[in-house]
């Protein structure tokens, strides 16, 4: 057991990169939940999947683990919370602006009122003129787009 404070734990928690997406990490994708560290030196992370069945969660829970075991905190567990369920205003601004850099279109914010997408901003040109090919993308939570002005496919974060 290796002796630390639930931020230490925390900190090198939320460093584990999302494997579908290996440029944002679980904290800016917004799926870690909570890091608890008893007195005992066990390490409970709480992570919320960005739908039910990601196929992802069992990859992230054992980088979760190796993050920490590679720390000195081998007593851990990795819990699935599915409520409340994951939105994609958990992604942070800094998750936002990594998307686009990695040439994903990130997910639009709530405002008020029902949001339709009729267009994704492309992430290489700028450009707004886009359309929709596919409801589905490289993941499930991801859907393919195409920009008319540079021709580009691209990924566009379904809002979720």
């Amino acid at each position: 057991m290796v002796a630390g404070s639930v931020e230490q734990v925390r900190d090198i928690v939320a460093a584990v990169l999302d494997p579908e997406v290996p440029v944002l990490t679980i904290e800016d994708l917004g799926i870690l939940r909570d890091v608890t560290l008893d007195d005992s030196g066990h390490v409970e992370v709480t992570i919320t999947p960005t739908y039910s069945g990601c196929p992802a969660m069992d990859a992230i829970s054992a980088d979760v683990s190796r993050a920490l075991s590679d720390r000195g905190f081998d007593d851990v567990s990795v819990r699935l919370v599915l409520a409340p369920a994951w939105t994609t205003d958990w992604i942070s601004d800094s998750g936002r602006q990594k998307l686009l850099d990695y040439g994903i279109a990130p997910p639009q914010q709530r405002g008020g009122g029902v949001l339709v997408t009729l267009s994704v901003r492309c992430p290489q040109c700028g450009s707004p003129d886009t359309r929709e090919l596919s409801r589905f993308g490289s993941t499930a939570c991801k859907g393919l787009w195409v920009c008319n002005v540079c021709r580009e496919p691209f990924d566009h974060f379904k809002r979720l």
